[in-house]
């Protein structure tokens, strides 16, 4: 049998692939729904001014992101030490009962504040697991030759599922509230049904096992001692955690563009449309030389973008810059994705995934914190450009205090997969 020249040949991966599309449609709804309920709550039941209101959606980022620090640690072992397959489809279980309860409350108009907050908890915990292990599955399916590509092809998922999912939602929230979030709760189920299609998936170790607070010393030492993956963790955790634009695309939606959900929907779309077409042509056409410099151009231009978008006031041109914004975005998602996956051995593939993961979701979480507590006190476009300057302060910064993200010229495996890695035991 010849050898498979796209990940799509192989019958794992397009089961993994359609799974991650479920997923993320359903759990990107979720998110951004849930983001645009907390504000319309904070302003309509709690009359609330706009500055307070949007400084509940930095709370609500809180909200999603101390479980995942928390949690970081357990998932990275489950997904190295449990087969990772089982590992998503509990959390993708967890997450579907989370969205029937959503659905519920919203269908009794039952929601407040409070319930809202423990909800983005309990989403954040089920997130927290299945990160790692959905991550670190892929590199077990596909031979590394093609890794890069199936990167690149898993981002299409991700940014197709980033575009319908709010898109659909805002609609479906338009005609009936508690639509939506009841069909993100299928859509988990049957992602987590699919992907336990999937062939088992653990990682390969030699030698016994170690206890568990070992492994989660070994995994944060291996970061520590690899320059490069700090470097580019890093990177992604300070840009985004300044320039989170999209934290405040509710206070834009409701009070400043005045589109509403369905608007606020598109908005979300438009960035993932831009990702989507992004990852397409990388999927086509990967990037193969000077990588490292075009992540570092990447994150500059993610920066620029979200000042412009900061002062725009009308609305196709803001959908037309969230699109630009999502394509520069994906350029370094997709370098550093492959980059951290490739320089990391099997064995420890999990535990790196979750600190990586880690990270994301603190830029993520709590770059929706600073944007909050910046928009209250430098009003939603001040808080915007703030975090675009930012952006490119960092990437400037770290251009120079990490040479080795300059250096890094192709997609070259850093370990051989055929001699795994060998844990340390002292």
């Amino acid at each position: 049998m010849s050898e498979p020249t796209s990940p799509l040949q192989i019958g794992d991966y397009r089961l993994y692939w359609l799974a991650r599309l479920f997923a993320v449609f359903a759990t990107i709804s979720m998110v951004v729904l849930l983001g645009y309920q907390v504000y319309d709550v904070a302003r309509s039941d709690y009359g609330m001014a706009r500055p307070e209101a949007a400084f509940q959606l930095g709370l609500l980022g809180l909200a999603q992101f101390v479980p995942l620090l928390l949690l970081t640690p357990l998932a990275g072992i489950a997904a190295d030490r449990f087969d990772r397959r089982r590992v998503v489809l509990a959390a993708n279980v967890t997450d579907c009962l989370i969205a029937t309860t959503l659905a519920v409350l919203t269908w009794q108009d039952a929601l407040n504040l409070p319930v809202l907050f423990t909800l983005a908890a309990m989403h954040g915990s089920a997130r927290v697991f299945n990160g790692p292990a959905l991550s670190a599955i892929a590199p077990n399916i596909v031979p590394a030759r093609l890794l890069p590509r199936a990167i690149a092809m898993g981002s299409i998922a991700w940014q197709a599922g980033s575009v319908s999912g709010p898109f659909v939602g805002g609609l479906l929230f338009e005609q009936m509230p508690a639509l939506p979030h009841f069909l993100s709760a299928v859509l988990l189920l049957a992602s987590g049904l699919l992907i336990s299609l999937v062939r088992p998936v653990r990682a390969k170790h030699e030698g016994p096992p170690l206890h568990p607070v070992q492994q989660m010393i070994e995994g944060f030492r291996f970061v520590k001692h690899e320059r490069f993956l700090v470097g580019c963790i890093t990177l992604d955790l300070f840009a985004v955690l300044l320039a989170g634009a999209t934290a405040l695309l509710p206070v834009y939606a409701r009070d400043i563009l005045q589109v509403g959900a369905d608007g606020l929907g598109l908005m979300r779309g438009a960035v993932a449309f831009g990702a989507a077409i992004m990852a397409l042509f990388l999927s086509f056409r990967p990037l193969e030389h000077n990588v490292g410099v075009k992540m570092l151009w990447a994150v500059a231009a993610f920066g620029a973008i979200t000042c412009a978008f900061a002062v725009s006031t009308n609305y196709i041109l803001s959908l037309a810059l969230l699109a630009l914004l999502g394509s520069a975005d994906m350029i370094s998602v997709f370098i550093r994705s492959s980059l951290v996956q490739l320089y990391t051995p099997d064995t420890m593939r999990g535990r790196v995934s979750s600190i990586s993961g880690l990270a994301i979701s603190a830029s993520n979480e709590l770059g929706e914190l600073q944007s909050g507590i910046a928009a209250a006190l430098l009003g939603t476009v001040g808080a915007v450009m703030f975090g675009g300057i930012g952006a490119i302060v960092i990437t400037a910064a770290w251009a120079w205090i990490f040479p080795e993200l300059r250096h890094a010229r192709t997609f070259a495996a850093k370990y051989d997969e055929e001699t795994p890695h060998r844990e340390s035991t002292t």
